[in-house]
């Protein structure tokens, strides 16, 4: 039983933890760039910050997440709770909800990018077989996570960040029956996350996991 406790804290702390910032910052980049657009929604509420509290979600956050590390679950799948965004403080709602959307997935690439560059740090320093291997097993967790993030919100469909970043080229009357339908959609995607279906998002991201790695 202590050796169990032993591995599910090892998990959590090698897996949860990096979920946990890769959630925050994709988060927080939306209401930084909501900011800089001239909505400072996020600002006034306290999101505009990488504090894992201002944007968890009780199920999605942390529920969903931990109960799959300690019951080993195939899916490892979770959400944070969306920056609000006000358009009608944006100059231009059209342009500006796309650099908005289009900065959370943006921020998991770049935090891929950072992670894998310190993985390549550590082993040229320290060597694989060094004496970290909980954080080699957190970077890289973090690189996957990232990366499964930027991919999945850029499906282009609502209510995901993707179905944001085509609506800036759609005609308006099909970008406003998406989101009136977004609900359903939703559903569709939680039902394809949930029977497995998405598994084929791994093609990508481990495609992008070995140029990253390679490359460093």
């Amino acid at each position: 039983m202590d050796l169990n406790l032993l591995e599910i804290g090892y998990k959590l702390a090698t897996m949860f933890i990096p979920f946990l910032f890769a959630l925050s910052v994709h988060e927080f980049a939306h209401g930084w760039v909501a900011k800089l657009r001239g909505d400072r929604t996020a600002e006034s509420l306290g999101r505009l910050t990488v504090n894992p509290m201002a944007h968890a979600d009780p199920i999605g956050t942390y529920a969903l997440p931990i109960l799959s590390i300690v019951f080993g679950s195939p899916i490892f799948f979770g959400w944070a709770k969306p920056v609000p965004v006000d358009p009608r403080n944006l100059k231009t709602p059209r342009t500006d909800m796309f650099w908005i959307a289009l900065a959370g997935p943006g921020s998991n690439i770049i935090m891929a990018c950072l992670a894998a560059l310190a993985f390549g740090l550590m082993a040229h320093t320290f060597g694989m077989s060094g004496a970290f291997p909980a954080a080699y097993k957190m970077l890289n967790a973090f690189i996957m996570i990232n990366l499964f993030l930027a991919v999945f919100n850029m499906i282009p469909v609502h209510p995901l960040d993707g179905g944001k970043v085509l609506a800036r080229f759609l005609p308006r009357a099909w970008n406003d029956w998406l989101e009136q339908n977004e609900m359903m959609t939703g559903i569709i995607l939680m039902v394809l996350i949930f029977t497995g279906a998405l598994a084929i998002l791994r093609w990508p991201v481990m495609w992008m996991h070995s140029l990253l790695t390679g490359w460093i």
